[in-house]
């Protein structure tokens, strides 16, 4: 019996260390693939002879995409509009789901079912753009940060992990000893939430990263456009590129070695960021789920 027992639990293992393996190749080879793209020879790629390591390594359409001063000017206004709205966006959310989580807090419960109400319904996109043109936001850095300031989802979350992870007798002896409330929020709740903290500035950080509809929106300066509206410019012209046929030119190799080589360096912050954060993304997300 303990010997069929042991067999079992193998054969078990072995199944989930082939479906992990699985899983990790078929999200590892995109990634892979986009890099070795971006190395190799763009008519290698354009014949489709890259399919793990680069083919003919070289360095020219990073040389072209460092060169480029759109592509430099669009990364500053990424990280502007990432640094300040990821700020405005955790200050809010915290500010909000803090008096939420508090018992003695008097109509909470009608502030969360409006918070609620907005996961599942909305003006839409012309009432947006309307209201954002009346507010004199357009074409300006607050048009892709206020509208989207607090996510419902994200408060909801941060609520829990105060309810859960922050004792309320350490609250009330604060207030015994004369405390206010921004007082406790700012010396006590604060300092002991750098998990669920973390986690909502990954959260938002990478949202506003990626982000380009709103630019697209509410942006006709180019001067203002995020990297990733660039990004999608190269895609597409890549793409009508791929389906008017014909001869292939010059510029048209080295434009599918620029898509390649523009997709790493727009996503290369981010990955850079993931280890820092993952002790605390792990930590906040399993306690600010779960619990409460």
């Amino acid at each position: 019996m303990n010997i069929k027992e042991s067999f079992s639990e193998k054969l078990f293992e072995a199944v989930i260390i082939l479906i992990l393996l699985a899983i990790c190749t078929s999200v590892l080879y995109p990634v892979l693939l986009i890099v070795s793209s971006s190395l190799s020879d763009p008519i290698a790629v354009l014949k489709g002879q890259v399919l793990l390591l680069p083919v003919n390594p070289t360095l020219l359409v990073y040389d072209m995409v460092f060169n480029n001063p759109e592509i430099w000017g669009t990364y500053g206004n990424t990280i502007i509009y990432t640094v300040v709205g990821t700020f405005v966006n955790v200050a809010l959310t915290a500010l909000g789901a803090y008096p939420l989580s508090r018992r003695d807090f008097y109509g909470k419960n009608i502030f969360m079912l409006l918070f609620v109400f907005t996961m599942f319904f909305s003006g839409g996109m012309i009432p947006s753009y309307l209201l954002v043109k009346n507010l004199g936001l357009l074409n300006t850095m607050w048009a892709l940060i206020l509208p989207g300031a607090v996510s419902t989802w994200n408060l909801i979350i941060m609520r829990t992990f105060f309810q859960s992870t922050i004792p309320v007798e350490l609250q009330e002896s604060a207030f015994i000893d004369g405390a206010s409330d921004l007082t406790v929020f700012w010396k006590i709740v604060l300092p002991l939430s750098a998990p669920i903290l973390a986690v909502m500035t990954l959260f938002y950080g990478v949202g506003h990263w990626n982000s380009w509809f709103p630019a697209l929106l509410y942006l006709s300066d180019r001067t203002l456009y995020p990297l990733q509206i660039i990004l999608r410019e190269i895609l597409i012209q890549s793409s009508t590129q791929d389906m008017s046929g014909g001869a292939i030119s010059d510029q048209e190799m080295i434009g599918e070695g620029i898509k390649y080589a523009t997709m790493v360096v727009a996503t290369l912050p981010i990955l850079c960021l993931y280890p820092f954060l993952q002790k605390y993304f792990v930590k906040g997300v399993m306690v600010g789920a779960i619990k409460g």
